[in-house]
């Protein structure tokens, strides 16, 4: 990361992130640089793809797509940004998009309508703070928060353009989307060995 960073002060944009060697994994959030964790545990990469085989199985045959990490989100301040001009680029474990406007080569440019976070011990504090603020500020309509080790949900709802107290959801109980009607995870069998 040191060669990246000039200046303590410098901000980035994806242009630079473009630019950057495909062999480190890298997230921009409102200029600042962040590396991703090494590689996640096995316990985090079996509860994304679970979650993420009932999301996919539940969309087979409908409009909204489910895609995983890494995936890039570009998040910008309008519509027509340049990429000099994004100065926000993440790869959340898991999203779904249901505007095909937002899909592109590269990604997703805009809001997901859901975002999912699965908790290491290396990014928890980034994705129940930071990225918390930066999904609410780009209006992403629900954001999951797993933490594979306590086995708890915690679901963010947008509700006008905020996140009041979230949905806690343990290993017996059922997670229901209010993005995608009809979307229910059992999460004792997210959990189950």
């Amino acid at each position: 990361m040191a060669p990246l960073a000039k200046k303590l002060n410098e901000k980035f944009s994806y242009a630079d992130y473009l630019s950057w060697p495909d062999d480190e994994r890298l997230e921009i959030i409102e200029g600042v640089v962040y590396g991703m964790s090494p590689a996640p545990s096995r316990e985090h990469q079996r509860v994304s793809a679970i979650i993420f085989a009932k999301i996919y199985n539940f969309l087979s045959g409908k409009e909204c797509e489910v895609y995983f990490a890494p995936f890039d989100v570009r998040l910008a301040e309008t519509e027509d940004a340049l990429d000099e001009e994004i100065e926000t680029v993440v790869q959340p474990d898991i999203i779904v998009v249901c505007d095909q406007n937002k899909l592109d080569k590269r990604g997703c440019l805009g809001a997901p309508d859901i975002t999912v976070e699965i908790l290491s011990p290396s990014t928890s504090y980034k994705d129940q703070t930071e990225k918390l603020l930066l999904y609410e500020k780009h209006c992403v309509k629900e954001y999951w928060i797993v933490n594979p080790d306590a086995k708890y949900v915690m679901i963010y709802h947008l509700e006008g353009v905020k996140y009041w107290k979230p949905e806690y959801l343990t290993e017996n109980d059922t997670l229901e989307s209010r993005i995608l009607d009809g979307l229910n995870i059992d999460l004792s069998e997210v959990w189950r060995r």
